[in-house]
């Protein structure tokens, strides 16, 4: 991925309707969802919904497929994996280490360490 390819994919999850669109499909891959079960779970209307389907597309977030008179739109991992690898691509290269991998469950215990590090500290 190129900066110019990553900045049209971060500036179009850059909107809180268009990360909330991205986030519901992710629960929803690799199958997607049907551009009016989008709108009736965010609450969003068509017309709107139809102008942030249309900029996440664009950035290659989604892709859309037609299934009788529905149109469908499900998430490009690969998009989002070239991203990561693009902003991950020079980790801890200047300290000369190996990066260590950080899980979700790695990041969710640290998180409740944390707290409870706060609350024991009061």
């Amino acid at each position: 991925m190129q900066t110019k390819q990553a900045i049209t994919v971060l500036s179009a999850l850059a909107q809180e309707s268009r990360l909330a669109v991205y986030r519901l499909l992710v629960e929803h891959a690799p199958d997607g969802l049907a551009a009016s079960a989008i709108a009736e779970r965010l609450g969003v209307a068509n017309a709107t919904l139809s102008f942030h389907l249309k900029e996440l597309v664009h950035a290659g977030l989604l892709t859309s497929r037609q299934e009788g008179r529905f149109i469908f739109y499900a998430v490009s991992m690969d998009t989002m994996n070239r991203l990561m690898g693009f902003l991950t691509e020079n980790c801890c290269a200047a300290t000369g280490r190996a990066c260590a991998s950080t899980t979700r469950a790695d990041t969710a215990a640290s998180a409740t360490h944390s707290r409870k590090r706060m609350v024991s500290s009061r």
